[in-house]
């Protein structure tokens, strides 16, 4: 069967691109292939929900840009299809004093990231707002909300099918291989389909996919698993309360967020999975260690942060230790408040010195657009992620 564009992946990012799209292109046949049996089962159905404010990012990053432009359109065409979010603001707080001298140059970063209304708020200030949690002073961030993702995807793929009949969203077809020539010749198990144009947006096998393309990476998408818990006392905490950023260390720390659903999570950690998509403690495969394993700049990763490495490790398997943890935010919390919720999978682009590919990687070889890295916060700037492949698509037509 023929179509004018393929994209392989069934994420947030994926339909997001395609409805675009198909918004452009109406007459065009668009083909969306997923393997698993359901749209979003990976890192867009396995995140917080969190829709982002740009408050970290470097300014001037592709990750900063299209976090405040995806932003902004994500509000505007959930408002307009009536798929449910809250807008409800983020505490950023910090528990020590290198945390409360880093408030200012964040609120700094934030500005220039395009965000108003910002302010540092004392520890009285704080407790107006959260009265349970420890801190000796917080940055309020205004634009911070929180969605379903996982519903915004499926609400993509309803759209595109209903702007054009002979479109198609098929689940549980796995790509198998592909040639990349004039016209691209894709093998699924699902039986051989041809498009004009293939795009890849994998989000955990992009970098797999690639190399069916022939491409020569300096880096490696890196399974990082981690595991939240879900709040039995919800009168504890009213929204979102997120930790300062530790500069040392490649993730944020655990946080409390309040999902659309109103429940709470507490989390997550982050340690090495051996599997790409091993949401389990004990998941393991081996062509996937030997894959991440055998690149030498997740051994530097391993040597740089060796420590922070243990104390993760520590929380996946002590409920006391992740609870600890914690405490650091909302002291009061006893072992009873919290149960373990679901663990997700964070695809993390690694270079060969160990370092964290930490923007937006998109590359390009004849008639295929590879999506090869597409961190936090991809799915807030899913929107505007689309808008810079159909720069690239557009080019190719």
């Amino acid at each position: 069967m023929k179509f004018d564009i393929c994209i392989c992946g069934g994420g947030v990012v994926g339909l997001a691109t395609a409805y675009k799209l198909q918004l452009k292109y109406p007459k065009k046949k668009i083909l969306v292939l997923e393997k698993e049996k359901r749209l979003a089962s990976h890192q867009t159905g396995r995140n917080s929900g969190v829709i982002h404010s740009g408050l970290y990012y470097k300014p001037g990053s592709l990750k900063a840009k299209n976090c405040y432009n995806g932003r902004i359109q994500l509000l505007e065409f959930a408002k307009k299809n009536k798929v449910k979010l809250d807008v409800c603001g983020k505490l950023v707080v910090a528990t020590n004093r290198r945390e409360e001298e880093a408030l200012p140059s964040l609120l700094s970063n934030g500005v220039k990231n395009g965000l108003d209304g910002l302010s540092i708020l004392n520890k009285n200030q704080v407790s107006s707002i959260e009265p349970n949690i420890y801190s000796r002073a917080a940055i309020f961030v205004p634009q911070t909300g929180i969605i379903d993702f996982a519903n915004l995807t499926n609400v993509f793929a309803s759209k595109i099918m209903s702007i054009n009949t002979n479109s198609k969203v098929l689940t549980s077809t796995k790509l198998l291989n592909f040639k990349n020539e004039k016209i691209v010749k894709i093998i699924t198990t699902k039986g051989n389909f041809q498009s004009n144009i293939l795009i890849n947006c994998a989000g955990l096998q992009s970098d797999l996919i690639s190399k069916k393309d022939n491409l020569k990476l300096n880096m490696k998408i890196v399974g990082f698993r981690g595991d939240y818990y879900f709040l039995k006392n919800k009168s504890l905490i009213k929204n979102l309360v997120y930790p300062v950023p530790n500069p040392e260390f490649p993730f944020l720390g655990v946080h409390f967020t309040r999902m659309i659903d109103g429940s709470f999570e507490c989390g997550p950690n982050a340690v090495f999975t051996f599997k790409r998509e091993g949401y389990g403690k004990f998941d393991f495969n081996f062509k996937d260690s030997c894959d991440a394993l055998s690149f030498k700049g997740t051994w530097k990763l391993f040597f740089k942060h060796w420590r922070f490495g243990i104390n993760e490790y520590s929380k996946a398997f002590s409920k006391r230790v992740f609870l600890k943890e914690l405490r650091k935010i909302l002291p009061q919390l006893k072992n009873d408040d919290i149960y373990f919720g679901r663990s997700g999978v964070r695809a993390m682009a690694l270079g060969l010195d160990g370092n964290v590919i930490d923007d937006f990687h998109i590359l390009e070889k004849n008639n295929v657009i590879h999506v090869i890295n597409a961190p936090s916060p991809a799915a807030t700037a899913c929107l505007s992620i689309a808008d810079s492949i159909i720069k690239l698509v557009n080019n190719k037509l």
